[in-house]
């Protein structure tokens, strides 16, 4: 295989809709938790990094309230229509490349990143950037995939359908690889904090073991991926048509990359 540079999930594709969807069930609980923890209240001025889709700058504005800010950004806005305006109150969407752009304001209390990094060729100098984009005492919550830490699509591979998502999800991943990406970056993000200055850095993993909603994230990503598979010698028009079939009953308990969110807050 050769290596590519970009995003290898692009998400003008139809398919990143129903990503968008599947990766805030399974998340957004668990994202929001751990922001309402460190205090996310009214009046706060925040900044979602590549934000996607629109689940989580809504819910920030619900509680920034409208004295607060919430500034998106992302390489590709096409997901966030209608989510900036006089009736979406303190929400502005920007297209912002966070690789190659400097931060677009600073005094953040809170900068937040979900499942971006880990794509990005140069992740240490954009977690620098957003690192130096929070006010003193502010907080820089990062959340990225660590695919090495669990590699499997069904832990249980108790059969030839298990057996069969399984080495699908080694395609993918040999996919993510020649694009750049690391697949044990989740893991660095606490030294990655401390190394930007932050002080007061925890960690934690999220885990869904199966549920609906890892079923239909793993049948988006491999509808999108088909091409790439099959072009790539990774899987066969029949594997992968068989993959998708058996992922629409409730008899494969399928899972997703350990999700890594890791926080810290810039010193006063």
């Amino acid at each position: 295989m050769t290596s590519e540079s970009g995003y290898l999930l692009d998400n003008r594709q139809r398919e990143a809709g129903r990503r968008f969807d599947a990766l805030a069930e399974l998340f957004d609980p668990w994202t929001l938790d751990h922001l309402d923890r460190l205090g996310l209240a009214a009046g706060w001025r925040c900044w979602e990094v590549g934000a996607g889709g629109p689940s989580v700058p809504t819910a920030l504005a619900e509680r920034v309230g409208p004295t607060g800010q919430v500034l998106v950004t992302d390489i590709d806005t096409s997901w966030l229509t209608g989510l900036s305006g006089p009736a979406t109150g303190p929400i502005e969407v920007r297209r912002h490349d966070v690789a190659r752009d400097e931060p677009p304001g600073d005094g953040f209390d809170l900068v937040h990143v979900r499942l971006v990094l880990v794509h990005l060729p140069d992740r240490a100098e954009a977690l620098r950037r957003m690192a130096g984009a929070v006010r003193p005492g502010g907080w820089l919550v990062v959340e990225d995939a660590d695919p090495a830490l669990q590699p499997l699509a069904c832990p249980d591979e108790r059969g030839p359908a298990e057996e069969l998502a399984n080495r699908i999800r080694r395609g993918f991943r040999a996919l993510l690889a020649g694009r750049g990406a690391d697949l044990a970056f989740g893991r660095t993000l606490p030294a990655l904090l401390r190394g930007a200055g932050l002080h007061d850095v925890r960690a934690e993993g999220c885990f869904p073991l199966t549920s609906p909603a890892c079923r239909e994230l793993e049948a988006a990503t491999v509808r999108q991926l088909r091409g790439r598979l099959v072009a790539g010698g990774l899987a066969t028009e029949e594997e992968i048509g068989r993959h998708l079939d058996q992922l629409r009953g409730e008899g494969m308990d399928v899972t997703t990359a350990p999700l890594i969110t890791c926080w810290g807050r810039r010193p006063h």
